[in-house]
């Protein structure tokens, strides 16, 4: 079969490679139908390796090259003796953490923190970016009908940008402020007015990515650049928000968080910081703030998060601005979504 598979930075080709087999009685093999490429992906593509493994992963084994692809959603082909949660012919939306269940982490219920943690499509033996991919049971969530293929794909950014702004208690009627639109952003932002937001506010300087920002119609659009911390005084009565959830991963995004969220607000760093970054340690203290880290996602939330999605009030399609096939994840892929004028949001790859 053909695999997206990541060598080093700036390098990621189109393998034929063998398609893989059940090994263990709780495996399941999945028919990919539609895979999503992440900022976690694009990571790599600049900057690699960097999650991506060098040597033999401690867990799985698995090194470069690595086939891609950790958000996507397929068809049950085959399935292991021991398996019981998902049949053949199921359509299911991959929960990709690979977890130890015996480090501290795993065994207090926060397998997203394993000692050991991997990834299917980052660091395992197969990913989405490829016509078949490897799974164990508890990895297959089974999608209903209401939800289509695309959907399914989109789960795993959505629990991302869920699990941020639950970090942050985000409550019904909070106002809520997303810094940074691309697809975890809009995800945020989609999110934050599912559970009852009673204001939305979107931050984002790509007048291309604003412009669909203000297409998911929650809330105002605001440029940066733009007096913005006024703007927001503004729309807030010179409160501030309630919460931030800081999609940007950077120093500036996380600056505007620290101004703008009133005395003993929650701002939560969503967007992953390729470089350190600086802020003001003396206004976080005078403002009682709250500012939390956020790693991946329960990997629990997967039932939660498709029964939001199908009933309506969480239109994560919305966020999905191309679809391409395999051959082309790299130069209307990967090469698009790294351009730093492009339009693109979230492209998902079918598989050949």
């Amino acid at each position: 079969m053909k695999a997206a598979r990541f060598y080093t930075a700036g390098d990621i080709r189109i393998d034929e490679v063998a398609t893989p087999t059940i090994g263990a009685d709780d495996d399941v093999l999945v028919e990919v139908a539609f895979c999503g490429i992440c900022g976690t992906d694009l990571h790599e593509y600049l900057a690699g390796p960097i999650v991506t493994p060098i040597t033999a992963h401690p867990l799985t084994g698995a090194t470069l090259p690595q086939t891609l692809g950790h958000e996507f959603s397929g068809r049950v082909v085959e399935i292991g003796s021991a398996v019981r949660g998902v049949r053949v012919g199921d359509r299911i939306a991959a929960m990709p953490a690979i977890f130890c269940g015996r480090c501290w982490a795993c065994r207090h219920g926060k397998s997203h923190l394993c000692s050991l943690f991997a990834a299917t499509g980052l660091s395992a033996d197969t990913g989405g970016l490829a016509k078949y991919a490897l799974v164990k049971d508890y990895q297959a969530a089974v999608l209903p009908d209401e939800l289509s293929d695309e959907e399914g794909a989109l789960v795993e950014p959505t629990a991302v940008a869920g699990y941020g702004l639950e970090r942050a208690g985000v409550e019904g009627g909070d106002t809520v402020l997303i810094t940074g639109s691309g697809p975890v952003g809009a995800l945020s932002a989609l999110y934050a007015n599912a559970v009852g937001a009673g204001l939305v506010i979107i931050s984002e300087p790509n007048e291309a990515r604003a412009e669909r920002a203000r297409k998911l119609d929650v809330g105002p659009v605001l440029n940066p650049a733009d007096n913005i911390d006024d703007a927001i005084a503004e729309l807030t009565d010179g409160v501030g928000v309630d919460v931030v959830a800081e999609c940007s991963g950077t120093t500036a995004g996380l600056g505007l968080a620290i101004r703008v969220t009133r005395p003993a607000g929650r701002i939560v760093q969503t967007g992953l910081h390729t470089q350190p970054a600086s802020l003001d340690a003396m206004l976080l203290s005078q403002k009682d703030l709250s500012l939390y880290g956020s790693w991946c996602f329960r990997v629990t939330d997967w039932p939660r998060i498709i029964r939001m999605i199908a009933r309506g009030n969480l239109p994560v399609k919305q966020v999905m601005t191309s679809q391409i096939d395999l051959e082309e994840v790299v130069t209307k892929g990967f090469d698009a979504l790294v351009d730093p004028t492009g339009d693109q949001l979230k492209i998902l790859v079918g598989a050949p």
